[in-house]
């Protein structure tokens, strides 16, 4: 069982008070560029010296819904990455992202174009021609960094899409093991409901023979004919729970709910499944809402350095070179002509919106900074949390099971001393009561310690997630 001390709960809120100290070292050196891979080192030693979850240090979580031995579950999963249409949309917006960094990267080129024309004007009886072939050609020298610092932020931002990407991924997969496991779990109940009610109904003819026997009383009868009922009207709520997730399911894998069809497997709940983890402090650390702020934070940085750049005159190189043909429209008779000019351009009037402009780019660029820190203490935060939710499952699903093996117990003994007279039948009533709440509060048990097992992955997401590209 998994239990989080009060040391380490100090020693935690003690390291998230100093993350600021931590990392804002970092920040003082990217006044043109953020190193990310400064940055990240720098979380992962924060992030090893809180040591969350040192305890689950084990096996290789790559591919961890592995464990319940469930060929169904790998189908749904690979079928989710390969046809989820979140998934598709947001790859087609990271390729977006690189052609608009491929785009960017272009402006260290020089730009231009051919053009060819063939001109005839007429004036009274004068009919002049004239045709002309030219190549012109415009170069922006970045001699100050402002087309380097706007690479820089389309690169950001590229990355940036490919984080977003990862996280989407990491959802997907959380969603359909979540979704599976629920589904087989609510079978397993529509499964056990029917035995009981089978057993009540059983019950009811006996004592429907034994009313007119004048053996029971009416009052047995009803209260029986009562319990049936309420186990009846739970069945409803398993049977709309199941086509929950089915439709839950389908949506995931980007298919109609009639399409999924799906064999039972409600010895999953009863699988070993365990939390083990090969680095813990990577997997918080390499976790992609942390990188992606990163990221974000980093491009509205260089988009803060390319506002600054524009206050600084701006250098470029125009060329031109082509022929023309006076007389003809054929580009016979040819003449060259050529021309080169350097310029300076200096945009001195417009220093105050530019400086506004500037100011305006650097608060982003600041609050980016703030939102990443935020997202850092937010992960250790949700991973603490799993955590906890895990150990509250652990815990409640042992003390569920002990609940119902002692209640099970408890109707056995009653239905015994029942068959020899010693109780009445409203007391073995009470008993099977007993034992039907205590059953479904285990199953429950079963199915809330299963999810918390999911959303421990779910949260210490920074190394499998990267196995997912392989799939």
């Amino acid at each position: 069982m998994i239990n989080l001390t009060n040391e380490l709960r100090c020693k935690l809120a003690h390291k998230l008070t100093v993350s600021v100290i931590l990392i804002t070292p970092v920040l003082s050196g990217c006044a043109s560029k953020v190193d990310e891979q400064n940055y990240r080192q720098s979380m992962e030693a924060f992030v090893a010296e809180t040591n969350v979850a040192a305890h689950l240090a084990s096996e290789d979580e790559i591919n961890w819904w592995q464990q319940l031995h469930s060929a169904q579950l790998n189908k749904l999963v690979n079928d989710a990455l390969a046809s989820n249409y979140d998934l598709k949309t947001s790859q087609l917006q990271m390729k977006s992202a690189l052609a608009k960094l491929g785009a960017q990267k272009a402006e260290y080129l020089p730009q231009g174009g051919v053009n060819l024309g063939a001109q005839r004007t007429g004036l009274a009886d004068d009919v002049t021609r004239q045709s002309s072939a030219n190549l012109g050609l415009n170069w922006q020298l970045d001699l100050f960094g402002r087309i380097t610092a706007l690479v820089d932020a389309a690169n950001a931002s590229a990355m940036s899409q490919a984080e977003q990407l990862r996280a989407l991924r990491i959802e997907v997969v959380s969603a359909v093991v979540t979704g599976y496991i629920s589904y087989q779990g609510n079978k397993q109940k529509e499964k056990i409901l029917n035995l009981q009610i089978t057993a009540l109904e059983q019950s009811i003819d006996v004592l429907e023979a034994r009313v007119q026997e004048g053996i029971a009383s009416e009052l047995d009868l009803n209260r029986t004919h009562a319990q049936l009922s309420q186990q009846q009207a739970l069945l409803p709520d398993v049977s709309y729970a199941q086509y929950r997730d089915l439709s839950t399911l389908a949506m995931l894998t980007g298919r109609f709910s009639g399409d999924i069809i799906l064999e039972d497997e409600q010895t999953i709940l009863d699988t070993l499944f365990t939390v083990a983890l090969a680095e813990p402090n990577k997997a918080i650390a390499l976790r992609p809402d942390i990188s992606r702020a990163l990221y974000e934070f980093s491009q509205t940085n260089s988009l803060s350095v390319a506002a600054s750049k524009a206050l600084l005159p701006d250098v470029s190189l125009d060329a031109f070179v082509g022929i023309v043909s006076l007389g003809t429209n054929t580009l016979s008779n040819t003449q060259q002509q050529w021309q080169i000019l350097p310029q300076i351009e200096w945009s001195l009037l417009s220093y105050p919106a530019l400086l506004a402009q500037r100011d305006a780019q650097q608060y982003l660029s600041k609050a980016a900074y703030n939102e990443y820190q935020k997202v850092v203490l937010g992960a250790l935060n949700d991973s603490e949390l799993s955590l906890r939710l895990l150990s509250k499952s652990i815990a409640q699903k042992g003390y569920a099971d002990q609940r119902y093996s002692f209640a099970n117990k408890a109707f056995l003994q009653a239905n015994a001393m029942y068959q020899e007279g010693q109780i009445p039948y409203l007391a073995l009533l009470d008993a099977r009561q007993d034992v039907l709440i205590a059953e479904d509060n285990a199953v429950n048990a079963k199915i809330t310690s299963s999810l918390a097992k999911v959303k421990a992955y779910q949260a210490f997401n920074g190394r499998w997630s990267y196995g997912l590209k392989t799939l």
